[in-house]
């Protein structure tokens, strides 16, 4: 049975294989991420709340760059694309926080969707060619043995992490609460 709550989002089957439980749990946080950032201008997604200088524009470029560094980079080994490639990191390594505030809602919701949509194309093919044991283009020595697995558990992760300060952030700005 499908249920989409109050919100839009499809809440995570109560029972279901493995993939498909860490997919629906990986796809519930990105739309919590949604909502929390829904409908706001670039001054709401440019605010912030002592102490922190974090925004939800800001969430929302970091996301967009962690889709693409766990799901391109480090699972296929592929090199950075636009905008990350163009980012002297050693400058600042923070840059995707930074910067979200000279970028439109337009783009920032773009640039998101636009990575979670290729980090699913992403998965399936890892899914299709060595399921969840599937490990990591090689990077170093710190990467022995992390497996597809083991990025969808750390992005589940990252997102709930994250997806409590966009509860702050968002009630910050207009109010809005909501789990």
């Amino acid at each position: 049975m499908t249920i989409i709550d109050d919100h839009g989002r499809l809440e995570p089957p109560l029972a279901a294989d493995e993939v498909t439980m860490l997919l629906s749990f990986l796809d519930y946080q990105r739309a919590t991420l949604e909502w929390k950032t829904r409908g706001l201008d670039a001054n709401g997604l440019r605010a912030s709340l002592a102490p922190t200088a974090m925004t939800l524009g800001g969430l929302l470029k970091h996301l967009a760059w962690v889709e693409d560094y766990w799901f391109s980079r480090c699972l296929h080994g592929n090199e950075p694309a636009a905008p990350w490639d163009a980012v002297d990191w050693r400058a600042d390594s923070d840059w995707e926080w930074h910067s979200a505030a000279e970028d439109s809602p337009e783009y920032l919701r773009t640039l998101w969707a636009d990575a979670v949509n290729r980090s699913r194309d992403l998965v399936a093919d890892a899914l299709a060619h060595g399921g969840l044991d599937r490990e990591i283009a090689p990077r170093g020595s710190d990467d022995r043995g992390a497996s597809l697995r083991w990025i969808l558990v750390h992005m589940i992760e990252e997102y709930a992490r994250h997806n409590g300060h966009a509860d702050l952030l968002r009630e910050a700005v207009d109010g809005e609460t909501g789990e």
